[in-house]
């Protein structure tokens, strides 16, 4: 059963309500032709980034000739389901992240996670997860938006920091503004230690690239930061990211989700693939900017981008 509704606010009241996607006994294969519509609903996940990267996805398929409206929806719990169902028919994802969700839904919360700092292994593994749900993963660009770790410049400049490989050579101590769960986690404090031998002397549990957190690295609290490879505030605290240059962050690239019975097409995938030529890590960032510190709408950012590209008219 494919459940529409008249619009946003309709949606969201029925999301929970009607998510049937391919039948449990047919997990494990196609069970839907490419289609096609003529109408496309967009998800964002109510963040900056997505609410840009929905606005992106939405102009170029309106471009290339579709009626498309947009929604967000903040849980992956309930967006995933109504992708599954039809009722959202594209979505921006971030591989790794997505790959790790959608093996959790389908092996259990204890099973071995797949996303890894390997794109070619992720995307496998990803596909191959979200075929059997009825969904297409198209190809990723070169945007990612990946846990990155920030210092001070001069910091940086007065230790010879370009990457966590210095800063792991240094055996300088470091204190981590991070949120709490980093003690546990293998791309935090115990990947920082394993992989990089870095002196992490303890977690300050001040969240993920939050202002406290950046405060506290600027002031000289902490020693180093967890945050995004996205994000757009960091010279306003002096601060810079330290190179993975070992590769500890999971491959999270930009990719996105279509409900492969409604826009699985080669038209919406020649559409959404526009973006690969072009949208880079540091664009993400400067959009991400222009709406967080210029209050620039995110639809007026995303166009303005596609226009400058020659995407859009």
């Amino acid at each position: 059963m494919r459940c529409r509704t008249a619009g946003p606010a309709a949606l969201l009241l029925t999301l929970t309500a009607c998510t049937t996607g391919p039948s449990l006994e047919n997990r494990g294969e196609v069970t839907a032709s490419p289609g096609d519509s003529k109408h496309l609903t967009i998800g964002s996940a109510g963040f900056t980034e997505s609410d840009l990267l929905a606005q992106m996805y939405a102009q170029l398929l309106g471009q290339a000739g579709y009626q498309t409206s947009l929604i967000t929806v903040a849980n992956r719990e309930i967006y995933e389901p109504a992708l599954e169902s039809g009722q959202i028919d594209v979505v921006p994802e971030y591989a790794a992240t997505f790959a790790d969700w959608l093996n959790a839904k389908t092996n259990g919360p204890d099973a071995p996670p797949v996303g890894s700092p390997d794109l070619a292994a992720t995307m496998t593994a990803l596909r191959r997860l979200a075929t059997p749900r009825g969904l297409t993963v198209l190809d990723p660009g070169r945007a990612v938006d990946q846990n990155a770790f920030a210092v001070t410049a001069a910091y940086a400049r007065q230790h010879h920091l370009r990457t966590l490989s210095d800063l792991g050579a240094s055996k300088l101590k470091v204190r981590l503004a991070a949120g709490d769960e980093c003690v546990q986690r293998p791309y935090c404090e115990p990947g920082l230690k394993g992989v990089y031998g870095i002196d992490i002397t303890g977690v300050d549990p001040k969240g993920v690239g939050t202002t406290q957190a950046k405060r506290a690295v600027q002031n000289g609290q902490d020693q180093m930061v967890l945050t995004t490879t996205t994000d757009a505030t960091l010279d306003q605290f002096g601060l810079v990211l330290l190179a993975d240059d070992k590769h500890l962050q999971n491959a999270d690239y930009v990719v996105p989700v279509v409900n492969r019975s409604r826009a699985g097409s080669e038209r919406v995938t020649k559409a959404l693939g526009k973006l690969n030529d072009v949208l880079t890590t540091a664009d993400l960032a400067t959009m991400n900017q222009e709406v967080d510190s210029w209050r620039r709408l995110a639809s007026d950012v995303a166009r303005t981008y596609l226009k400058d590209k020659g995407l859009v008219k």
